[in-house]
């Protein structure tokens, strides 16, 4: 696997053809139990790292389009997975929690729910409050610049833009990892402000 901005914080990945972007992990090694977020296929090199960091105690999906291997990892691992509350009635896969907006998974890893993306409720996720993690409503498919999700892909544009401005109010935010593309390590919320219209 991949370091991360933190020591404690690692990424795998896959590589998405159709998009030309990755798909990307988050795993959090902590004393409680590693939480890894919307995790994608992982090879045998990045399981055997996997293993020697904990394994996994909790897996979290931000929304019903990121379930990606969700099923496999819970398998193998034993770990239990959390999802976004608002899909509850039609998620994909069974959860052993259902995240709300401004639940703590665990201490210091708490969830936001978002409107207006592609699916209701979908979640981001704020590490001790310098850290977000994203699943498609922000995302980069370039280097050095945030984006959103497409309009045609949206529910509700206002509703999303709502959602991308409240995460850059977020204080503390130093650095966004994407669940697609390339993550911002440095300035990011000056890079969500950007994805705003500009007033007046």
């Amino acid at each position: 696997m991949k370091s991360l901005h933190r020591p404690d914080l690692y990424t795998w990945s896959t590589f998405d053809e159709e998009r030309n972007v990755d798909f990307n992990s988050v795993l959090w090694v902590r004393s409680g139990g590693n939480v890894a977020i919307d995790p994608p296929p992982i090879t045998d090199h990045d399981r055997r790292h996997l293993d020697a960091l904990g394994g996994v105690a909790w897996i979290v999906v931000t929304n019903s389009d990121h379930v990606r291997a969700a099923e496999l990892l819970r398998a193998s691992s034993g770990a239990k997975v959390a999802g976004p509350a608002g899909e509850q009635a039609g998620f994909p896969i069974p959860c052993d929690r259902w995240l709300a907006d401004g639940e703590e998974l665990v201490p210091g890893l708490t969830a936001l729910a978002l409107d207006g993306s592609k699916t209701p409720g979908e979640l981001a996720l704020v590490l001790e409050e310098t850290t977000l993690v994203t699943g498609d409503l922000v995302r980069a498919h370039r280097a050095g610049a945030l984006m959103m999700l497409p309009d045609g892909k949206l529910r509700d544009r206002s509703a999303a833009l709502g959602s991308v401005a409240r995460l850059a109010e977020l204080p503390r935010i130093e650095t966004v990892l994407v669940g697609d593309g390339w993550s911002c390590f440095h300035g990011a919320r000056a890079a969500l402000a950007a994805l705003l219209p500009k007033s007046g």
